[in-house]
């Protein structure tokens, strides 16, 4: 997925009322991320939302037709970010230790995604896939959109 002005997400991002972090709810990669996010994030702030629900489909462009080429996305009140950024700009959004993660802000952008697309095209096959998405405990249910 990318970010650019033809991909702009369908709201307008003043009017979330939480951040939202799109994942591939299959990836098993992308779900063990949201688990780490679910514990970081103390004070609940973020949303989460696999890229194959409604909640994808109603706000962001369609995705690419290759899961390979699915990244994770983060939607914030400052737009759509995606590949490093959107990892980036979670970290910072979480604050303390999880803030330092986005110093990572200082390697040049080409590195930082050419990385980050050698992980995502490898993660089905180097940490596997779900049979189907993930279902939020009991607990997590308000923090997951459809």
């Amino acid at each position: 997925m990318s970010a650019t002005p033809e991909a702009a997400p369908r709201v307008a991002p003043e009017r979330l009322d939480h951040p939202i972090v799109f994942f591939d709810g299959v990836c098993v990669l992308c779900n063990g991320f949201v688990d780490r996010l679910l514990r970081a994030d103390r004070h609940g702030v973020l949303r989460f939302a696999p890229l194959q629900g409604e909640t994808a489909r109603a706000l962001l462009p369609p995705p690419p037709a290759d899961p390979l080429a699915w990244s994770v996305l983060y939607l914030d009140e400052h737009g759509l970010h995606e590949q490093s950024d959107a990892a980036l700009h979670i970290c910072r959004r979480l604050g303390g230790l999880w803030s330092l993660l986005s110093l990572g802000r200082l390697v040049p952008r080409p590195i930082r995604d050419a990385v980050y697309r050698l992980i995502v095209r490898s993660r089905y096959r180097w940490f596997g896939r779900r049979a189907s998405c993930r279902l939020p405990t009991p607990a997590e249910r308000a923090r997951f959109l459809p």
